[in-house]
């Protein structure tokens, strides 16, 4: 049953839906939901599988599920999800709740549901809803070029466009540059400094070896060469290097 459109006008605001066989609790939580100012009901789905369909129509940010139900169980539903909402399981079982742990929700909720539990674990929902909005928030200049490193006790400025490869040594990197005869000496993971990089610039083969695209001059099933160096390609990696090499054919 659909019951309203996707609001999230203000941040506070969480578009939800509530998946539940029996249409008695489906009804309860319908009602519960009602109760707290910040939710906005989109569904209330009798299955996992109209549940999906809602998901992939709307903007959802909180999915209230029953863990027993026929078909695909809310346990097997969260578990699939490649881009999870937040998720409260609400069950007359008590044996799962280690099993929804696992899948990183943010209550379990055990039938009879007084409505003071209910709303506090929307209110954890809404704590962490907010986070990941100032998270997502976060303005990054499109045009930023470079990043800063801890090296020889100073902050160094290492431009992308200067990068040829990197190797990591347990907790200490290499960064070989074109500007540098020698490299540069840090102390971290290859990791960390992975999340800084351009994506469309750079590429992991191995997991202590992390290249500059421009940089490649061949490649090969097993490795990469860049400049008079050749590198490993790790298995790991190998669907990415050529996933490489097939998109710039």
């Amino acid at each position: 049953m659909v019951y309203g459109t996707p609001k999230n006008i203000f941040k506070m605001n969480m578009n939800c839906i509530a998946v539940d066989d029996e249409p008695l609790a489906l009804q309860l939580i319908a009602d519960n939901i009602s109760k707290v100012p910040y939710l906005n009901l989109i569904a209330a789905c009798s299955n996992a599988f109209e549940a999906m369909k809602m998901l992939q129509e709307n903007h959802i940010d909180l999915i209230f599920i029953d863990i027993q139900m026929p078909g695909l169980s809310g346990l097997q539903f969260v578990a699939a999800l490649e881009k999870k909402p937040l998720v409260i399981f609400i069950t007359a079982y008590k044996q799962y709740a280690l099993e929804s742990y696992d899948l990183a929700v943010v209550d379990y909720l055990v039938k009879p549901v007084l409505l003071e539990r209910f709303i506090k674990a929307c209110n954890r929902a809404k704590q962490l809803h907010e986070l990941q909005s100032k998270d997502v928030n976060i303005e990054v200049p499109q045009h930023k070029e470079y990043f800063f490193v801890n090296a020889d006790y100073s902050q160094v400025k290492v431009m992308f466009d200067h990068i040829i490869w990197m190797e990591g040594l347990r907790d200490y990197v290499k960064i070989y540059l074109n500007s540098n005869n020698k490299p540069l000496v840090i102390r971290g993971s290859l990791k960390s400094i992975e999340e800084q990089l351009p994506p469309h610039r750079f590429v992991r083969i191995h997991k202590s070896y992390l290249i500059s695209i421009d940089s490649i001059i061949a490649v090969r099933k097993n490795s990469v060469f860049i400049k008079d160096k050749e590198l490993p390609v790790g298995e790991t990696y190998r669907e990415a290097v050529g996933k490489l090499v097939n998109r710039n054919q």
